[in-house]
């Protein structure tokens, strides 16, 4: 992640399984649907904290996940698209998200492809 990326709280696997009161297994296979997203750091697979809300993963992660692999994202490219502030939508498209501005972080990012 750049310089401009604002400070995020990272979960491993075991992490996220327990803040969701579920295996991580199941975790995995969150990622395997996009419904969470996960990058290699120091060989640990880790998901942001910002990824999930109330206990769940953001029910808005998985659509704008879905559209960013369409568009030719690896998961790396994702992450960081999602985290760091686009200049379009004046913030980071995650926090565009948890504002309840899904259609319009999705247009943003079908126009990337």
């Amino acid at each position: 992640m750049s310089e401009n990326t604002p400070s995020r709280t990272w979960l491993t696997i075991p992490d996220v399984a327990d803040q969701l009161a579920t295996t991580p297994g199941r975790v995995r296979k969150m990622i395997e649907e996009h419904s969470l997203l996960a990058i290699r750091r120091e060989k640990v697979l880790v998901i942001p904290s910002v990824f999930l809300r109330d206990d769940e993963p953001l029910p808005e992660l998985r659509g704008t996940v879905v559209v960013l692999q369409d568009s030719g994202f690896s998961p790396d490219e994702s992450m960081q698209w999602l985290l760091e502030v686009e200049e379009s939508l004046g913030v980071a498209p995650i926090d565009a998200l948890l504002a309840g501005r899904k259609a319009e972080v999705r247009r943003v990012a079908q126009a990337l492809a």
